[in-house]
């Protein structure tokens, strides 16, 4: 897994009901980053972003704004090892 990374991101704000998840798996997809991400019970969203580092912060770059309707109050981001490999990018429920 030489040369890849991961970030946990947590996002806050109005960020469901907006289409984040589904733009998020877009954006990342188009990226080759892989992972997940999905809805919180606390009205949050919570992603893993893994593969090349540029790839990765753009993703991230999109989460911090998020789609038309979403407002983005808090992003929260925290790089670790990338331990479990995903392949390709889901949304789960």
């Amino acid at each position: 897994m030489a040369g890849v990374v991961e970030a946990h991101v947590v996002v806050s704000g109005r960020v469901q009901g907006v289409w984040f998840r589904g733009n998020t798996r877009r954006v990342a997809s188009s990226a080759a980053v892989h992972g997940w991400v999905r809805n919180l019970p606390d009205r949050r969203v919570e992603a893993v972003l893994q593969g090349e580092r540029t790839a990765v912060e753009s993703v991230i770059d999109f989460m911090r704004t998020g789609p038309p309707g979403a407002a983005v109050i808090d992003c929260i981001v925290s790089w670790r090892p990338a331990a479990e490999r995903f392949h390709g990018f889901e949304i789960r429920y």
